[in-house]
């Protein structure tokens, strides 16, 4: 139950990274209020996914979770750089997250 809780909180770390960015610095209604409060859950789930989990293993996890499915989303939707060296770097830190769930 605790993965699966911090698998969620990092793909609402996606949600609310994109959804401040279409906010336009709190001037958007709609992707502030989505930004907010997918956030607010992300940190929700973050913290109930603490109290079965190590606090190193499962900030890393979410942190890597959320970075790379953001830079993922810009590659894919926004059309960023998927240059071999980014996606070495990508890899890397997924190698990383599984790492730490397997230890």
């Amino acid at each position: 139950m605790a993965w699966s809780l911090l698998i969620g909180a990092g793909l609402l770390e996606v949600v609310w990274a994109l959804a401040l960015e279409r906010s336009a610095g709190f001037t958007r209604l709609w992707p502030s209020l989505i930004g907010i409060t997918s956030a607010a859950a992300s940190f929700t789930m973050l913290a109930l996914a603490l109290t079965r989990l190590p606090l190193g293993t499962a900030y890393t996890v979410w942190v890597g979770l959320g970075a790379v499915g953001v830079v993922l989303v810009g590659i894919v939707l926004l059309g960023e750089s998927a240059s071999a060296t980014r996606l070495l770097c990508l890899g890397l830190i997924v190698t990383g997250v599984i790492g730490l769930k397997l230890t």
